[in-house]
C-alpha cells in the first residue's frame, strides 16, 4: 500500500460500527473528515449510521457482515481492497452474555466465548497480517477490565475478554518492528444498551462518548503507542490495580 500520495484523510475500518462505544467513536472521527469504512450485521442500521456521519463531514462506505460467523481473512481482503492504506482499524464488538445461565449451560458459555474470544481473535490475526505488511496502522481493540480477574459476576466473559487482551499484547510485540502496532482499550463500567439491564449506576459509570475520546486519542497519535493496554477512563488502571493484587482470602469475601 502507498503511504507517500500526499493523502491526509485518515483512513479507518471499524468492525462493529454500531455497538455504542463504536458510533461514539465514529462521530469524532466524522469531524475530522475521516475516511469511514463501517462493517455490522444490521444493514438498515448501518445506513442510518453512515447517513448520520456523512452529514458530520466524513466520507463512509458500509459493509454488512456477521463478524462471529463470516470468514475475517476473505471479508477483511474486501474491505481494504479499495483503500490505498488503513490507519486505523477499531475492533468493537461483543456480547456479555448471562453468566447464570453459562454455568449451567455450555451453550451459551461457547457462544459468548465464541463471540467475544475466538471470533474477535481471528479478526485481529487478519487485521494483523495487513498492518505488518502494510508497516503502518493501529488496530484498536476494544476490550473490558472484566479480563484482569475472574469475579464470580462475569467470569466467562472477563476469561474471553482477559484472553483477547493477550492476544493483542502479543501482536504489539510482533508488530513493533513493522511500524504498525496494537492496542487493547479497557473500559470500565460503561452506560451502554448492553448495560441497559443494570438499574443504579453508581459514580464509576461513564459514558461511550469518553471511552471513544480515548480511541481517537490513540489513533491520532504520530508514533505507535508506547503501551499496549489503555484504561478508559484511566483511574481504572489503579482500582483493577488493586483488584489484581488483593489477598485471594480477602478477596474471596468480596461480592465482585
Amino acid at each position: 500500500m502507498n503511504l507517500g500520495n500526499g493523502d491526509a484523510q485518515q483512513k479507518i475500518v471499524i468492525l462493529g460500527a454500531l455497538s455504542a462505544i463504536a458510533e461514539a467513536a465514529a462521530r469524532q472521527w466524522a469531524e475530522q473528515s475521516a475516511h469511514l469504512t463501517l462493517v455490522g450485521r444490521d444493514a438498515a442500521r448501518l445506513d442510518v449510521v453512515a447517513a448520520d456521519l456523512r452529514v458530520r463531514g466524513a466520507t463512509v462506505k458500509a459493509r454488512t457482515a456477521d463478524l462471529a460467523t463470516c470468514n475475517p481473512e476473505e471479508v477483511f481482503d474486501q474491505v481494504v481492497a479499495g483503500l490505498d492504506r488503513v490507519d486505523t482499524v477499531l475492533l468493537s464488538y461483543g456480547i456479555l452474555g448471562d453468566q447464570s445461565r453459562a454455568e449451567t449451560s455450555l451453550e451459551e458459555a461457547q457462544r459468548i466465548v465464541a463471540t467475544n474470544f475466538t471470533s474477535a481473535a481471528s479478526w485481529c490475526l487478519a487485521v494483523a497480517n495487513v498492518l505488518e505488511v502494510q508497516g503502518h496502522g493501529t488496530l484498536i481493540v476494544v476490550g473490558s477490565v472484566a479480563g484482569d480477574r475472574g469475579r464470580a459476576s462475569n467470569y466467562v466473559y472477563g476469561a474471553a475478554k482477559g484472553g483477547l487482551a493477550l492476544l493483542v499484547g502479543g501482536i504489539a510485540h510482533r508488530l513493533a518492528r513493522s511500524g504498525a502496532s496494537a492496542v487493547v482499550v479497557k473500559p470500565g463500567f460503561v452506560d451502554t444498551p448492553m448495560t441497559a439491564h443494570v438499574m443504579k449506576k453508581g459514580l464509576l459509570w461513564t459514558k461511550p462518548e469518553t471511552i471513544g475520546k480515548a480511541i481517537v486519542r490513540i489513533a491520532s497519535r504520530a508514533r505507535p503507542p508506547g503501551r499496549a493496554v489503555v484504561y478508559a477512563p484511566f483511574y481504572w488502571r489503579w482500582i483493577m490495580l488493586a483488584i489484581r493484587t488483593a489477598p485471594t482470602a480477602l478477596f474471596h469475601k468480596t461480592r465482585l
